[in-house]
């Protein structure tokens, strides 16, 4: 991999958005796939993004715009897929055009519900992607932060490490700091995992729960992280480096968080339905928390997951969240 090979970012969220950004900042041309027709006419017109991070200005010559998914797949080499997974199945059933050479890169946080799939996992059974052409964009990295330009920290994980490393340095600028790891499934499941428990932060914070609870709530749930992944993908990794932890903290923590924001909402008594209607963005963890309790629930060696099968019962079986952490604060310690 070098410099020459073209990159593409498909989505046009907050996190796409920022990706763009960074790309931007090494590439003379960066591909941008985005569904809505409205946001490619206002990008082209007033060059920024009219929904998300609205503050970051384009420059128009650096990017190849299309509302055509496959025209993008052809165009690129490496294709960065920044769909909300809720989505993103509807999306690549329009994709009809051989990627096999492509370099696929993760940065959707969670789990394809139509088949259980991380999205690497479902590229490589469904589009006979190599696992070492796979890769993940993990934080902890927030896209409010990338368009002020703070400084932020980015892994790349990849099993080939030249690609990785290509990747990382495509991304990297004055204000992006990046490393690079092997562990593709681990950093992938993590990215869906943290984001169910910035939701637990949030429910524990609209419910009154303060710090100490806060800093008890998240020991509990890196440790429990660490045990999901264990089951699903036994690898040595520590779970304390900062695509695991750092990214856990800033997601649980950060004003930015919508997952955090939404969880706020169902515990200041917000049903699932209005506090989704409330939000202009999607909260990836409301679709892991199923997926993951699933999975876990379908494993013929389960694990503990006190936190997790909590925000399950209070998002999908409709239990009151006050009960529910009550009971919650008996299994923590």
């Amino acid at each position: 991999m070098n410099k020459e090979l073209k990159y593409a970012v498909f989505g046009s969220g907050s996190w796409a958005t920022a990706i763009v950004k960074m790309l931007c900042e090494n590439q003379e041309k960066v591909g941008w796939y985005m569904r809505s027709i409205y946001t490619k006419e206002h990008l082209l017109k007033e060059k920024h993004n009219p929904s998300y991070l609205s503050s970051v200005e384009f420059h128009l010559e650096q990017l190849k715009i299309t509302n055509d998914i496959n025209e993008m797949a052809a165009y690129a080499d490496v294709l960065i897929f920044v769909i909300p997974s809720a989505f993103i199945h509807g999306e690549l059933e329009k994709l009809k055009v051989n990627i096999t050479n492509k370099t696929i890169v993760s940065a959707v946080k969670g789990i394809i519900p139509e088949t259980g799939l991380l999205l690497g996992e479902h590229f490589h059974d469904h589009y006979n992607i190599p696992f070492e052409n796979i890769g993940v964009i993990a934080g902890p990295c927030h896209a409010e932060e990338v368009a002020l330009e703070r400084l932020s920290y980015l892994t790349i994980s990849c099993a080939n490490s030249s690609k990785a490393q290509a990747i990382a340095d495509a991304l990297s600028s004055r204000y992006i700091k990046t490393k690079i790891s092997d562990d593709v499934i681990g950093t992938e499941y993590a990215v869906m995992l943290k984001n169910i428990y910035a939701i637990a932060a949030g429910i524990a914070h609209g419910l009154g729960y303060g710090d100490n609870f806060q800093s008890v709530l998240m020991s509990n749930a890196i440790r429990e992280m660490k045990r999901f992944i264990k089951k699903m993908h036994k690898m040595k990794r520590n779970i304390n480096n900062s695509a695991y932890l750092g990214d856990l903290l800033v997601t649980g923590y950060s004003v930015f968080s919508r997952n955090r924001m939404f969880g706020n909402m169902i515990g200041k008594g917000y049903t699932v339905k209005s506090a989704q209607m409330e939000m202009s963005m999607v909260a990836e963890g409301y679709y892991a928390t199923k997926s993951a309790y699933l999975l876990n629930e379908t494993n013929k060696k389960k694990t503990q997951l006190p936190i997790i099968k909590a925000v399950y019962a209070i998002l999908y079986e409709g239990k009151d969240a006050k009960k529910v952490f009550k009971k919650l604060t008996d299994k923590l310690d």
